[in-house]
């Protein structure tokens, strides 16, 4: 536990009375006073502060600009970069050569390069496949900078007086705002299903910044343990459990974030790895996807949970990747994978759990609608 890595924030969790867990190689905040449901409960009614400085964010520039960086990045994403606009953000994915996921990421074009925001577990790895993969481009970890998401329907509140101008902002778009905590890179975006903010602020200015945030009434903060419950019932994937290297983005129902212009008969198809296999999957269909599941009773399905067809014999026809108490639908939910031929909703299958199986039903995603400014 010794070599936990710290982000700028890590002594105000201890300061707020965070329980501190590992993850991802990072001393982090698992919850507040509030707990778990306060916290996931509360940021769906006003506003929850995240530290999320854990994860990466790189710059790609390219000496012909945006387009030359964003021509050279298509070859490692089967996204359209080209035709991302100006101050506009979008979600995309690494491919390895078999069509599975090496990283989930969002993008930024900023005008004259390009922002990408990964996950902390794969950063290492992500910027040495960037280094290696575009050869032409500078490819620079930002280290002085955190990362801090406020999501909830009051964020706009709390923000607007810091950062004036980030409430006209629309779902996905980015902008650079001077601040009395120096430049902030902000987005409106973040991975709960509300409306909110992730905010780049210079590392020395983080701290002061929380905890401008949360002086304002509506904001509290909120660990992992109610980050987790809101993406969840927001239907959003954590890679490493329901995403990674042997699943495809079309298994994922990623399909969404693969543009016209990069399937077949696009004007720049595929070219990325394993664009063979995801784009076969795009026309054919495949053999499993990832599907919503709610368990009937109050007993969770948690990750590893093996799914069956019928109440008694036969093989699995898939497992949960995913599994917890959804506060705000006051139901437990899961995701995971099932057989194509099983993964229609309303569908009713088998979860084992403790020796027994229990029914669940197939359900669509999310499990709360999203409140994105659109």
């Amino acid at each position: 536990m010794d070599d936990l890595r710290e982000t700028p924030l890590t002594g105000l969790h201890k300061a707020l009375g965070a329980k501190m867990t590992e993850f991802a190689g990072y001393d982090m905040p698992l919850q507040y006073g509030l707990g778990v449901m306060g916290e996931h409960l509360h940021t769906r009614e006003k506003a929850g502060l995240f530290d999320v400085s854990h994860m990466g964010q790189v710059l790609i520039r390219h000496e012909a600009g945006y387009g030359g960086a964003a021509q050279a990045m298509e070859r490692l994403v089967p996204v359209s970069l080209l035709g991302l606009g100006e101050k506009r953000q979008r979600y995309g994915f690494f491919t390895n050569d078999a069509g599975g996921i090496r990283d989930d990421l969002m993008l930024t074009n900023r005008g004259d390069h390009l922002l990408v925001v990964v996950n902390a577990a794969c950063k290492a790895d992500d910027i040495a496949w960037m280094r290696e993969g575009l050869p032409e481009c500078e490819v620079v970890e930002v280290t002085d900078r955190a990362l801090i998401a406020l999501q909830g329907p009051k964020a706009v509140d709390a923000l607007a007086p810091i950062a004036g101008g980030c409430e006209i902002m629309k779902f996905l778009d980015t902008g650079i705002f001077t601040s009395d905590y120096g430049e902030l890179w902000i987005s409106r975006s973040g991975y709960t299903g509300e409306d909110g903010y992730e905010i780049s602020v210079p590392e020395a200015q983080a701290e002061p910044l929380a905890r401008a945030l949360l002086l304002h009434e509506a904001v509290e903060p909120v660990g992992l343990g109610a980050r987790d419950s809101l993406r969840l019932e927001a239907g959003l994937c954590l890679y490493g459990q329901d995403i990674d290297e042997h699943t495809t983005p079309v298994e994922a129902g990623l399909s969404w974030a693969i543009q016209k212009v990069r399937r077949r008969g696009g004007e720049r198809e595929g070219g990325f790895p394993g664009a063979d296999v995801i784009l076969d999957q795009l026309e054919n269909g495949m053999a499993r996807c990832r599907v919503g599941l709610r368990p009937e009773g109050r007993a969770p399905m948690r990750a590893g949970t093996q799914i069956f067809g019928s109440e008694t014999g036969g093989e699995a026809v898939g497992h949960v990747t995913s599994g917890a108490y959804g506060p705000s639908i006051e139901a437990p939910m899961s995701m995971g994978y099932v057989a194509a031929s099983h993964a229609s909703a309303g569908t009713t299958l088998y979860g084992a759990v403790r020796g027994k199986r229990l029914p669940v039903r197939v359900a669509k995603l999310p499990f709360t609608p999203s409140n994105f400014k659109r």
